[in-house]
Protein backbone atom coordinates (compact mmCIF):
# COMPACT_ATOMS: atom_id res chain seq x y z
CA UNK A 1 0.00 0.00 0.00
CA UNK A 2 1.45 3.45 -0.88
CA UNK A 3 2.60 5.61 2.05
CA UNK A 4 -0.08 8.16 1.30
CA UNK A 5 -2.79 5.51 1.47
CA UNK A 6 -1.36 4.06 4.69
CA UNK A 7 -1.32 7.49 6.34
CA UNK A 8 -4.85 8.19 5.23
CA UNK A 9 -6.00 4.82 6.55
CA UNK A 10 -4.26 5.44 9.88
CA UNK A 11 -5.95 8.81 10.18
CA UNK A 12 -9.35 7.34 9.46
CA UNK A 13 -8.81 4.60 12.04
CA UNK A 14 -7.66 7.13 14.68
CA UNK A 15 -10.67 9.33 14.08
CA UNK A 16 -13.03 6.37 14.16
CA UNK A 17 -11.51 4.99 17.38
CA UNK A 18 -11.52 8.44 18.97
CA UNK A 19 -15.16 8.95 18.08
CA UNK A 20 -16.10 5.59 19.55
CA UNK A 21 -14.15 6.25 22.75
CA UNK A 22 -15.55 9.74 23.21
CA UNK A 23 -19.05 8.32 22.71
CA UNK A 24 -18.29 5.69 25.34
CA UNK A 25 -17.01 8.41 27.69
CA UNK A 26 -20.16 10.49 27.16
CA UNK A 27 -22.36 7.47 27.85
CA UNK A 28 -20.28 6.70 30.93
CA UNK A 29 -20.82 10.26 32.17
CA UNK A 30 -24.59 10.30 31.92
CA UNK A 31 -27.05 8.38 34.04
CA UNK A 32 -25.94 7.75 37.64
CA UNK A 33 -27.77 6.82 40.83
CA UNK A 34 -27.19 8.92 43.94
CA UNK A 35 -26.22 6.62 46.79
CA UNK A 36 -25.16 8.36 49.98
CA UNK A 37 -24.23 11.88 50.93
CA UNK A 38 -25.11 14.74 53.23
CA UNK A 39 -26.68 18.20 53.18
CA UNK A 40 -25.66 20.92 55.66
CA UNK A 41 -28.06 23.82 56.20
CA UNK A 42 -28.93 26.12 59.08
CA UNK A 43 -32.39 26.96 57.64
CA UNK A 44 -32.14 30.52 59.01
CA UNK A 45 -29.70 31.36 61.79
CA UNK A 46 -31.69 34.34 63.05
CA UNK A 47 -34.75 32.08 63.38
CA UNK A 48 -32.73 29.66 65.49
CA UNK A 49 -31.61 32.54 67.72
CA UNK A 50 -35.19 33.78 68.06
CA UNK A 51 -36.51 30.34 69.00
CA UNK A 52 -33.87 29.71 71.67
CA UNK A 53 -33.70 33.35 72.83
CA UNK A 54 -35.36 35.20 75.72
CA UNK A 55 -38.59 35.94 73.82
CA UNK A 56 -39.66 32.53 72.50
CA UNK A 57 -37.74 30.64 75.23
CA UNK A 58 -37.85 27.54 73.08
CA UNK A 59 -35.62 24.84 71.72
CA UNK A 60 -35.09 22.53 68.79
CA UNK A 61 -34.81 18.76 68.57
CA UNK A 62 -33.47 16.47 65.87
CA UNK A 63 -35.40 13.63 64.25
CA UNK A 64 -34.62 10.82 61.84
CA UNK A 65 -30.87 10.78 62.47
CA UNK A 66 -30.25 14.45 61.68
CA UNK A 67 -27.19 15.96 63.35
CA UNK A 68 -25.64 19.35 64.08
CA UNK A 69 -22.47 20.80 62.58
CA UNK A 70 -20.87 23.63 64.51
CA UNK A 71 -23.22 25.94 66.34
CA UNK A 72 -25.83 26.73 63.70
CA UNK A 73 -26.03 24.13 60.94
CA UNK A 74 -27.98 20.91 60.68
CA UNK A 75 -26.76 17.86 58.81
CA UNK A 76 -29.16 15.66 56.85
CA UNK A 77 -27.98 12.28 55.58
CA UNK A 78 -28.37 9.25 53.30
CA UNK A 79 -28.96 10.92 49.94
CA UNK A 80 -30.89 9.06 47.25
CA UNK A 81 -31.74 10.23 43.75
CA UNK A 82 -30.22 10.53 40.31
CA UNK A 83 -27.61 12.47 38.34
CA UNK A 84 -27.27 12.87 34.58
CA UNK A 85 -23.71 13.89 33.72
CA UNK A 86 -24.70 14.65 30.15
CA UNK A 87 -27.34 17.27 30.94
CA UNK A 88 -26.37 18.17 34.51
CA UNK A 89 -29.81 17.24 35.86
CA UNK A 90 -29.48 16.33 39.54
CA UNK A 91 -31.90 15.20 42.27
CA UNK A 92 -30.89 14.24 45.82
CA UNK A 93 -33.28 13.60 48.70
CA UNK A 94 -31.85 13.53 52.25
CA UNK A 95 -33.16 12.02 55.49
CA UNK A 96 -33.66 13.61 58.90
CA UNK A 97 -35.52 16.59 60.31
CA UNK A 98 -35.53 19.44 62.83
CA UNK A 99 -38.40 20.50 65.10
CA UNK A 100 -38.54 24.00 66.59
CA UNK A 101 -40.83 24.84 69.51
CA UNK A 102 -41.29 28.08 71.46
CA UNK A 103 -43.73 30.38 73.29
CA UNK A 104 -44.91 27.71 75.68
CA UNK A 105 -48.54 28.09 76.74
CA UNK A 106 -49.58 28.00 80.36
CA UNK A 107 -51.98 25.17 79.66
CA UNK A 108 -49.38 23.13 77.76
CA UNK A 109 -48.20 23.03 74.20
CA UNK A 110 -46.45 25.72 72.16
CA UNK A 111 -47.62 28.60 70.01
CA UNK A 112 -44.58 28.10 67.79
CA UNK A 113 -44.23 24.54 66.53
CA UNK A 114 -42.43 23.95 63.23
CA UNK A 115 -40.85 20.81 61.79
CA UNK A 116 -38.75 20.76 58.62
CA UNK A 117 -37.58 17.42 57.26
CA UNK A 118 -36.50 15.45 54.19
CA UNK A 119 -34.79 18.25 52.24
CA UNK A 120 -34.52 17.49 48.53
CA UNK A 121 -32.41 19.43 46.02
CA UNK A 122 -33.30 19.45 42.33
CA UNK A 123 -31.10 21.10 39.71
CA UNK A 124 -32.27 21.47 36.13
CA UNK A 125 -31.34 23.92 33.39
CA UNK A 126 -28.95 26.03 35.48
CA UNK A 127 -31.34 26.61 38.41
CA UNK A 128 -31.92 24.80 41.67
CA UNK A 129 -34.80 24.33 44.11
CA UNK A 130 -34.84 23.04 47.67
CA UNK A 131 -37.95 21.08 48.64
CA UNK A 132 -38.90 20.08 52.20
CA UNK A 133 -41.63 18.32 54.16
CA UNK A 134 -42.96 20.85 56.66
CA UNK A 135 -45.43 20.82 59.54
CA UNK A 136 -46.26 24.21 61.01
CA UNK A 137 -48.67 25.89 63.39
CA UNK A 138 -50.04 29.18 62.06
CA UNK A 139 -49.48 32.29 64.16
CA UNK A 140 -52.65 33.46 65.87
CA UNK A 141 -55.04 30.66 64.80
CA UNK A 142 -52.83 27.73 65.80
CA UNK A 143 -53.98 25.76 62.76
CA UNK A 144 -51.57 22.91 62.04
CA UNK A 145 -50.69 22.26 58.42
CA UNK A 146 -48.55 19.45 57.02
CA UNK A 147 -47.23 19.69 53.47
CA UNK A 148 -45.01 17.31 51.52
CA UNK A 149 -42.11 18.39 49.35
CA UNK A 150 -42.89 22.09 49.28
CA UNK A 151 -40.65 24.12 46.91
CA UNK A 152 -39.24 25.98 49.90
CA UNK A 153 -36.23 27.86 48.56
CA UNK A 154 -34.64 28.87 45.27
CA UNK A 155 -30.94 28.05 45.02
CA UNK A 156 -28.53 30.23 43.05
CA UNK A 157 -25.91 28.18 41.19
CA UNK A 158 -24.19 31.25 39.76
CA UNK A 159 -23.33 29.67 36.42
CA UNK A 160 -21.92 26.43 37.89
CA UNK A 161 -21.61 23.76 35.19
CA UNK A 162 -23.22 20.59 36.54
CA UNK A 163 -22.17 18.41 33.61
CA UNK A 164 -19.53 15.77 34.22
CA UNK A 165 -18.74 12.11 34.64
CA UNK A 166 -17.18 11.78 38.07
CA UNK A 167 -18.19 9.83 41.14
CA UNK A 168 -19.31 12.68 43.41
CA UNK A 169 -21.16 15.99 43.32
CA UNK A 170 -20.29 18.73 45.78
CA UNK A 171 -21.94 22.16 46.01
CA UNK A 172 -20.89 24.58 48.75
CA UNK A 173 -22.64 27.63 50.19
CA UNK A 174 -25.36 28.03 47.58
CA UNK A 175 -27.40 31.19 48.33
CA UNK A 176 -31.01 30.26 49.21
CA UNK A 177 -34.07 32.49 48.91
CA UNK A 178 -37.48 31.75 50.42
CA UNK A 179 -40.19 31.10 47.82
CA UNK A 180 -43.82 32.20 48.06
CA UNK A 181 -44.88 28.61 48.81
CA UNK A 182 -42.13 28.40 51.42
CA UNK A 183 -43.27 31.63 53.05
CA UNK A 184 -46.83 30.32 53.39
CA UNK A 185 -45.68 27.00 54.87
CA UNK A 186 -43.30 28.83 57.23
CA UNK A 187 -46.38 29.95 59.17
CA UNK A 188 -45.92 33.56 58.08
CA UNK A 189 -42.69 34.23 59.98
CA UNK A 190 -40.96 35.50 56.83
CA UNK A 191 -41.99 36.88 53.45
CA UNK A 192 -41.12 35.53 50.01
CA UNK A 193 -37.68 36.66 48.88
CA UNK A 194 -36.14 36.48 52.37
CA UNK A 195 -32.56 35.22 52.34
CA UNK A 196 -32.15 31.89 54.12
CA UNK A 197 -28.92 30.25 55.24
CA UNK A 198 -26.78 28.93 52.36
CA UNK A 199 -26.95 25.25 51.45
CA UNK A 200 -23.98 22.89 51.11
CA UNK A 201 -24.28 19.32 49.93
CA UNK A 202 -22.37 16.25 48.84
CA UNK A 203 -23.70 13.23 46.97
CA UNK A 204 -22.01 10.06 45.77
CA UNK A 205 -22.80 9.14 42.16
CA UNK A 206 -20.86 5.91 41.60
CA UNK A 207 -20.67 4.39 38.15
CA UNK A 208 -22.54 1.11 37.63
CA UNK A 209 -20.36 -1.84 38.50
CA UNK A 210 -19.09 -3.88 35.59
CA UNK A 211 -20.29 -7.49 35.58
CA UNK A 212 -17.51 -9.88 36.42
CA UNK A 213 -17.20 -13.46 35.25
CA UNK A 214 -14.88 -14.35 38.10
CA UNK A 215 -16.58 -15.95 41.11
CA UNK A 216 -16.70 -13.86 44.25
CA UNK A 217 -14.79 -15.36 47.10
CA UNK A 218 -16.69 -15.70 50.34
CA UNK A 219 -14.64 -14.17 53.14
CA UNK A 220 -13.78 -16.61 55.85
CA UNK A 221 -14.32 -15.83 59.47
CA UNK A 222 -11.40 -14.34 61.35
CA UNK A 223 -9.55 -16.58 63.84
CA UNK A 224 -11.02 -14.54 66.69
CA UNK A 225 -14.52 -14.95 65.29
CA UNK A 226 -14.03 -18.69 64.81
CA UNK A 227 -12.79 -19.03 68.36
CA UNK A 228 -15.75 -17.02 69.61
CA UNK A 229 -18.27 -19.27 67.85
CA UNK A 230 -16.80 -22.23 69.68
CA UNK A 231 -17.67 -20.62 72.99
CA UNK A 232 -21.12 -21.25 74.41
CA UNK A 233 -23.28 -18.13 74.13
CA UNK A 234 -20.87 -16.30 71.83
CA UNK A 235 -22.37 -13.46 69.79
CA UNK A 236 -21.94 -13.32 66.02
CA UNK A 237 -21.65 -9.53 65.50
CA UNK A 238 -22.57 -6.27 67.15
CA UNK A 239 -22.31 -2.50 67.21
CA UNK A 240 -22.63 0.40 69.62
CA UNK A 241 -24.02 3.68 68.28
CA UNK A 242 -23.36 6.68 70.50
CA UNK A 243 -23.03 10.39 69.79
CA UNK A 244 -21.25 11.19 73.13
CA UNK A 245 -23.18 14.47 73.63
CA UNK A 246 -24.66 16.78 71.00
CA UNK A 247 -23.65 20.01 72.69
CA UNK A 248 -20.11 18.67 73.15
CA UNK A 249 -19.85 18.00 69.40
CA UNK A 250 -21.12 21.53 68.75
CA UNK A 251 -18.52 22.91 71.16
CA UNK A 252 -15.73 20.96 69.46
CA UNK A 253 -16.53 22.26 65.96
CA UNK A 254 -17.67 25.70 67.16
CA UNK A 255 -15.69 28.95 67.22
CA UNK A 256 -14.23 28.49 70.73
CA UNK A 257 -12.56 25.08 70.37
CA UNK A 258 -12.42 25.37 66.55
CA UNK A 259 -11.65 21.67 66.51
CA UNK A 260 -12.58 18.40 64.87
CA UNK A 261 -13.00 14.72 65.45
CA UNK A 262 -11.28 11.82 63.75
CA UNK A 263 -12.30 8.18 63.52
CA UNK A 264 -9.87 5.27 63.19
CA UNK A 265 -9.70 1.48 63.55
CA UNK A 266 -13.10 0.94 61.98
CA UNK A 267 -15.21 3.53 63.82
CA UNK A 268 -17.70 5.29 61.53
CA UNK A 269 -19.45 8.67 61.50
CA UNK A 270 -23.23 8.61 61.27
CA UNK A 271 -23.74 12.36 61.67
CA UNK A 272 -25.64 12.40 64.95
CA UNK A 273 -23.75 9.41 66.30
CA UNK A 274 -20.61 7.32 65.98
CA UNK A 275 -20.64 3.61 65.31
CA UNK A 276 -18.22 1.21 66.99
CA UNK A 277 -18.55 -2.08 65.08
CA UNK A 278 -17.38 -5.72 65.05
CA UNK A 279 -18.75 -6.67 68.44
CA UNK A 280 -17.43 -9.84 70.05
CA UNK A 281 -18.41 -11.35 73.36
CA UNK A 282 -20.96 -13.54 75.07
CA UNK A 283 -24.65 -13.47 75.87
CA UNK A 284 -26.21 -15.59 78.62
CA UNK A 285 -29.72 -16.49 77.48
CA UNK A 286 -30.81 -17.62 80.96
CA UNK A 287 -29.48 -14.72 83.00
CA UNK A 288 -29.98 -12.12 80.22
CA UNK A 289 -26.49 -10.77 80.73
CA UNK A 290 -24.13 -9.51 78.08
CA UNK A 291 -20.42 -8.77 77.81
CA UNK A 292 -19.06 -7.43 74.51
CA UNK A 293 -16.15 -5.44 73.12
CA UNK A 294 -16.13 -3.29 69.98
CA UNK A 295 -13.60 -1.88 67.54
CA UNK A 296 -12.92 1.75 66.69
CA UNK A 297 -11.31 4.84 68.17
CA UNK A 298 -12.75 8.35 68.39
CA UNK A 299 -10.60 11.40 69.05
CA UNK A 300 -11.71 15.00 69.67
CA UNK A 301 -9.10 17.75 69.32
CA UNK A 302 -9.19 21.55 69.39
CA UNK A 303 -8.11 24.73 71.11
CA UNK A 304 -8.26 25.26 74.88
CA UNK A 305 -6.24 22.05 75.39
CA UNK A 306 -8.96 19.81 73.98
CA UNK A 307 -7.68 16.29 73.29
CA UNK A 308 -9.97 13.41 74.21
CA UNK A 309 -9.43 9.89 72.84
CA UNK A 310 -11.94 7.08 73.35
CA UNK A 311 -11.22 3.53 72.18
CA UNK A 312 -11.62 -0.09 73.12
CA UNK A 313 -15.32 0.33 73.90
CA UNK A 314 -16.96 -2.39 75.98
CA UNK A 315 -20.49 -2.95 77.19
CA UNK A 316 -21.70 -5.01 80.13
CA UNK A 317 -25.37 -5.58 80.88
CA UNK A 318 -26.85 -7.23 83.94
CA UNK A 319 -29.71 -6.77 86.40
CA UNK A 320 -31.49 -4.36 84.06
CA UNK A 321 -28.60 -1.89 83.78
CA UNK A 322 -25.82 -1.41 81.28
CA UNK A 323 -22.44 0.29 81.47
CA UNK A 324 -20.38 1.60 78.58
CA UNK A 325 -16.61 1.49 79.18
CA UNK A 326 -13.73 2.92 77.14
CA UNK A 327 -9.99 3.24 77.18
CA UNK A 328 -9.54 6.98 77.77
CA UNK A 329 -6.69 9.36 77.13
CA UNK A 330 -7.32 13.00 78.03
CA UNK A 331 -5.80 15.83 80.10
CA UNK A 332 -8.32 15.02 82.82
CA UNK A 333 -7.92 11.24 82.93
CA UNK A 334 -5.97 8.46 81.26
CA UNK A 335 -6.92 4.88 81.98
CA UNK A 336 -8.15 1.53 80.72
CA UNK A 337 -11.71 0.30 80.94
CA UNK A 338 -13.10 3.54 82.35
CA UNK A 339 -16.88 3.41 83.01
CA UNK A 340 -18.18 6.37 81.00
CA UNK A 341 -21.98 6.14 81.11
CA UNK A 342 -24.71 3.93 82.51
CA UNK A 343 -28.02 3.18 80.81
CA UNK A 344 -31.22 1.23 81.40
CA UNK A 345 -31.31 -2.24 79.84
CA UNK A 346 -34.43 -3.93 81.11
CA UNK A 347 -35.19 -6.12 78.09
CA UNK A 348 -32.42 -8.13 76.48
CA UNK A 349 -34.74 -10.67 74.90
CA UNK A 350 -33.62 -11.39 71.33
CA UNK A 351 -36.09 -11.07 68.46
CA UNK A 352 -35.31 -13.07 65.34
CA UNK A 353 -31.72 -13.43 66.46
CA UNK A 354 -31.21 -9.72 67.20
CA UNK A 355 -30.83 -8.05 70.58
CA UNK A 356 -31.45 -4.33 70.34
CA UNK A 357 -31.63 -1.44 72.76
CA UNK A 358 -32.59 1.67 70.80
CA UNK A 359 -31.68 5.17 71.98
CA UNK A 360 -31.83 4.40 75.69
CA UNK A 361 -31.06 7.38 77.97
CA UNK A 362 -27.51 7.48 79.33
CA UNK A 363 -25.95 9.26 82.33
CA UNK A 364 -22.35 10.28 82.85
CA UNK A 365 -20.48 8.49 85.63
CA UNK A 366 -18.06 10.11 88.09
CA UNK A 367 -15.06 8.63 86.21
CA UNK A 368 -16.62 9.78 82.96
CA UNK A 369 -16.83 13.32 84.31
CA UNK A 370 -13.07 13.16 84.98
CA UNK A 371 -12.49 12.08 81.38
CA UNK A 372 -14.20 15.27 80.21
CA UNK A 373 -12.01 17.37 82.47
CA UNK A 374 -14.89 18.45 84.70
CA UNK A 375 -16.83 19.98 81.80
CA UNK A 376 -19.87 17.95 82.91
CA UNK A 377 -20.90 16.69 86.31
CA UNK A 378 -21.60 13.08 87.19
CA UNK A 379 -25.25 12.33 86.38
CA UNK A 380 -25.33 14.65 83.34
CA UNK A 381 -27.53 13.32 80.54
CA UNK A 382 -25.35 12.25 77.61
CA UNK A 383 -26.49 11.15 74.17
CA UNK A 384 -28.58 7.98 74.19
CA UNK A 385 -26.98 4.61 73.50
CA UNK A 386 -28.09 2.16 70.83
CA UNK A 387 -26.84 -1.40 71.18
CA UNK A 388 -27.33 -4.00 68.43
CA UNK A 389 -26.20 -7.60 68.89
CA UNK A 390 -26.56 -10.36 66.27
CA UNK A 391 -26.72 -13.87 67.68
CA UNK A 392 -26.72 -15.65 64.29
CA UNK A 393 -24.70 -15.01 61.15
CA UNK A 394 -27.79 -14.38 59.00
CA UNK A 395 -28.88 -11.32 61.03
CA UNK A 396 -28.08 -7.88 59.61
CA UNK A 397 -27.41 -4.97 61.94
CA UNK A 398 -29.42 -1.76 61.41
CA UNK A 399 -27.97 0.48 58.70
CA UNK A 400 -25.95 3.53 59.70
CA UNK A 401 -26.91 6.93 58.23
CA UNK A 402 -24.92 7.27 54.99
CA UNK A 403 -22.93 10.52 54.82
CA UNK A 404 -21.19 9.58 51.57
CA UNK A 405 -17.61 8.81 50.69
CA UNK A 406 -16.50 12.43 51.19
CA UNK A 407 -13.89 12.40 48.42
CA UNK A 408 -13.53 16.15 49.04
CA UNK A 409 -13.54 17.09 52.76
CA UNK A 410 -16.20 19.53 53.91
CA UNK A 411 -14.96 22.96 54.95
CA UNK A 412 -14.83 23.69 58.65
CA UNK A 413 -17.65 25.98 59.86
CA UNK A 414 -15.22 28.84 60.44
CA UNK A 415 -14.02 28.62 56.84
CA UNK A 416 -17.48 28.93 55.32
CA UNK A 417 -18.51 32.30 54.04
CA UNK A 418 -22.10 33.30 53.43
CA UNK A 419 -22.76 33.81 49.76
CA UNK A 420 -19.60 32.00 48.61
CA UNK A 421 -20.08 29.18 46.11
CA UNK A 422 -17.87 26.37 44.98
CA UNK A 423 -18.73 23.26 43.05
CA UNK A 424 -16.97 20.01 42.44
CA UNK A 425 -18.40 17.78 39.74
CA UNK A 426 -15.32 15.66 39.01
CA UNK A 427 -14.75 14.30 35.53
CA UNK A 428 -14.18 10.60 35.00
CA UNK A 429 -10.83 9.57 36.42
CA UNK A 430 -10.58 6.19 34.68
CA UNK A 431 -7.58 5.17 32.64
CA UNK A 432 -7.63 3.11 29.49
CA UNK A 433 -6.88 0.00 31.55
CA UNK A 434 -9.81 0.57 33.85
CA UNK A 435 -10.16 2.57 37.05
CA UNK A 436 -12.29 3.13 40.16
CA UNK A 437 -15.53 3.15 38.17
CA UNK A 438 -14.58 -0.12 36.48
CA UNK A 439 -14.75 1.06 32.85
CA UNK A 440 -12.11 1.05 30.14
CA UNK A 441 -12.53 4.66 29.13
CA UNK A 442 -10.13 6.90 27.25
CA UNK A 443 -8.98 9.74 29.53
CA UNK A 444 -9.07 13.31 28.29
CA UNK A 445 -5.27 13.53 27.84
CA UNK A 446 -5.14 10.38 25.72
CA UNK A 447 -8.14 11.48 23.71
CA UNK A 448 -6.41 14.75 22.90
CA UNK A 449 -3.28 12.82 21.93
CA UNK A 450 -5.25 10.58 19.59
CA UNK A 451 -6.88 13.61 18.03
CA UNK A 452 -3.49 15.24 17.47
CA UNK A 453 -2.17 12.01 15.93
CA UNK A 454 -5.11 11.88 13.53
CA UNK A 455 -4.65 15.54 12.61
CA UNK A 456 -0.94 15.02 12.01
CA UNK A 457 -1.62 12.04 9.75
CA UNK A 458 -4.16 14.01 7.73
CA UNK A 459 -1.70 16.90 7.46
CA UNK A 460 0.99 14.56 6.17
CA UNK A 461 -1.32 13.26 3.45
CA UNK A 462 -2.22 16.82 2.43
CA UNK A 463 1.45 17.90 2.25
CA UNK A 464 2.40 14.92 0.11
CA UNK A 465 -0.49 15.59 -2.25
CA UNK A 466 0.62 19.22 -2.48
CA UNK A 467 4.18 18.19 -3.36
CA UNK A 468 2.90 15.81 -6.06
CA UNK A 469 0.89 18.62 -7.69
CA UNK A 470 3.89 21.07 -7.51
CA UNK A 471 6.42 18.77 -9.10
Amino acid sequence: MPARSRALAAAVVCVAVLGALLTATAAHATSRTVRGGRLDWGIKSSFQSYVTGPIAKGSYSLTGGAATIGASRFRFHSATGSYDGGTGAFTAAYSGGVRFVGHRRSGGGYELDLTISRPTVRVLGGGGTLYVDITSKAKGTGTVTTSRQVPFASLSLGGIDMKGGGTAVRLDNLPATLTSQGARSFAGYYTAGTALDPVSLEADVPAPARPSAAPTATPSASPARKAGKATAGAIEDGAVDWGVRRTFREYVTGPVADGRWTLTSGARDGGALFRFPSGEGTYDRKKHTLKAGFEGTLRFTGHQGLDLRLGGLRVTVGDGEGTLYADVRSPGLTGKRVPLVTFAAKDLTPKNGLIQLTEVPAELTARGAEAFGGMYRAGTAMDPVTLSIALTDDVKLPALPDLGESAVPSPTPSASRAGAKTATVPRTENTASGGPAGGAVLPVGLAAGALLTAAAALGLVRRRRSRTRTH
